[in-house]
Formats: structure tokens, C-alpha cells, sequence
């Protein structure tokens, strides 16, 4: 159940550039695709999905297991997902560190945990179930949260390591998601990319975010602002191999911006990797 590091970058697949992946070669490392999109048999997403497979690597990006869930997980979910998985061979499978479903009904929304002992029980037991349904270790990705519990016993970063160490599952570092938090509960994004553990990371997140009235929103609708390019570059030196993605899902622009803010990764990555050596 190891995970193989893979350190390209690379395009979240949108519909709107189906064609341009589809009818010539675009400069991504990889694509990464919502998971839920393709758990069906057959159709016409199906088969494009495996067209581009024929030509890039493919990341599965979950947002509907709530493996946070105090009710465990759907097993019909994970047979779904299960045959994606061995239809599409992806690079990574992933998902949130977050919940979204009780007693058989979904908020359709990642919903926050608290970063407490019984929680993490609770979420390492899930892993445990989802990684031995797929036969894979999975990636979880650090939320972009709203409100904070009290009574935490210790900071989220220290979560995510406790987790990753307890079930051998990788970390899906957003970026963005770091500096929306930070924005909204005023800790230190630096603190926290220092504290993740570097060695359970393999792909990242980055995308841009909204201001509203009283909070930071993680709409990925903008472009990559300068505060999330400096935080990537600070934490870059410190990870080994990883897949670096743009993650873009709204007010989505030609496939050439997208393309352009993806250089940018790549040119702090290769400096990065001086900075190490």
C-alpha cells in the first residue's frame, strides 16, 4: 500500500477544456479529476475520461466520502469508487479531512472536524476501511475552515501527522486552504507548514480564494494570489518529490492562464530544489 511519489505538475480537468486535452498535447505533468464525476458505468464522461488517461496520469480527488463521519463510511460509495479505481489506475486517490453525512443525509458540503483524541479515532478507523476497500493508501487534504472548536488537544497540523502516522495514508497539502484558515482563525501559516510532516506529502493544492464581509471564502474561482505563491515557496524546500497542482472551479478562464500560473510552480519548484541542495 506504499505510495509512489511523483513529483510533475499538473491541471485539475475541467469540463470547459475537455477538447483542448482531448485534440493536442497540453504541458501538464498530470490532470486530477473529481472522483464523483466518473462513478458511473459508462457514458460519455467515462470514455473521455479514459481517452485522457491514454494520454496523462490521473489523480482521483474525492469531496463525498466524510471520512470524519461518526456513522463510518457507505460501502456502495466505496464499491464505486473502487471500480473507478481499477478502471483508471490513478496516480493518488483522494479525499478531505472533513465530514459531510449523518443518518443517510449530505450536506454536500466539507464540514469541519475538531481536532481532538476521540476524533482522530474515529477518522484513523475510516482510513483504515476506505484504504482497504480501494487496496491503496489514500491522500486526505487538510479543510479550508470557518469556525474552530473549543477543547482542541492539538493544533490541525499535529491531526493530520497523528493520522498519517496511525494509518500510513499520505497528506494532500492545500496550500490555499492553510492561508484561508490562518486568515480566519489567526494562527500562522508558516507554524503550520512547518509542523506538517513532510515526509507524509505528496501532491499539492493551490488555487486562489475571496475576501468576504468578516472571512476568508475558498471559492477557487481566482487565480493563485502572491501570499499563497510565498507560502508554497517556503514550504517547497522542505518536501521531497511531490505533484504540484492548479486547482481552479469556478469563473474558470482559457486553458493558457491556467497553463501560465502553472510556469510560475515550476519556476518555484526549480528554485526550490537549489534552495535544498
Amino acid at each position: 500500500m506504499a505510495i509512489q511519489p511523483f513529483a510533475g505538475f499538473g491541471l485539475g480537468l475541467r469540463k470547459p477544456h475537455y477538447g483542448e486535452f482531448l485534440e493536442h498535447p497540453v504541458d501538464v505533468g498530470f490532470v486530477e479529476v473529481i472522483s464523483e464525476n466518473f462513478m458511473i458505468e459508462g457514458g460519455r464522461p467515462l470514455q473521455i475520461l479514459h481517452r485522457v488517461r491514454e494520454r496523462y496520469p490521473v489523480a482521483l480527488h474525492g469531496v463525498s466520502m466524510s471520512i470524519g463521519s461518526a456513522d463510518g463510511l457507505d460501502g456502495a460509495y466505496l464499491k464505486r469508487l473502487r471500480a473507478l479505481v481499477d478502471a483508471i489506475d490513478p496516480l493518488f486517490v483522494s479525499d478531505h479531512l472533513s465530514w459531510s453525512r449523518i443518518e443517510g443525509f449530505s450536506s454536500h458540503d466539507l464540514l469541519p472536524l475538531p481536532c481532538t483524541g476521540e476524533a482522530l479515532d474515529l477518522v484513523c478507523a475510516n482510513i483504515g476501511r476506505a484504504q482497504d476497500a480501494m487496496g491503496r493508501a489514500m491522500l486526505f487534504e487538510n479543510p479550508s475552515t470557518y469556525i474552530a472548536f473549543a477543547g482542541a488537544d492539538m493544533a490541525e497540523w499535529e491531526f493530520l501527522g497523528a493520522m498519517a502516522h496511525r494509518t500510513g495514508c499520505g497528506l494532500l497539502l492545500d496550500v490555499n486552504n492553510v492561508f484561508v484558515s490562518a486568515g480566519n482563525h489567526g494562527f500562522d501559516p508558516i507554524a503550520y507548514l512547518d509542523g506538517i510532516p513532510a515526509d507524509r506529502v505528496y501532491q499539492i493544492h493551490l488555487a486562489g480564494h475571496s475576501r468576504g464581509r468578516e472571512m476568508l471564502i475558498d471559492t477557487h474561482d481566482r487565480p493563485v494570489p502572491p501570499s499563497v505563491w510565498d507560502l508554497y515557496a517556503h514550504v517547497m524546500p522542505r518536501l521531497g518529490p511531490v505533484a504540484t497542482m492548479i486547482e481552479r472551479d469556478d469563473d474558470i478562464p482559457p486553458l493558457s492562464e491556467l497553463l501560465d500560473e502553472l510556469r510560475i510552480a515550476r519556476a518555484i519548484g526549480a528554485g526550490a530544489l537549489e534552495a535544498a541542495a
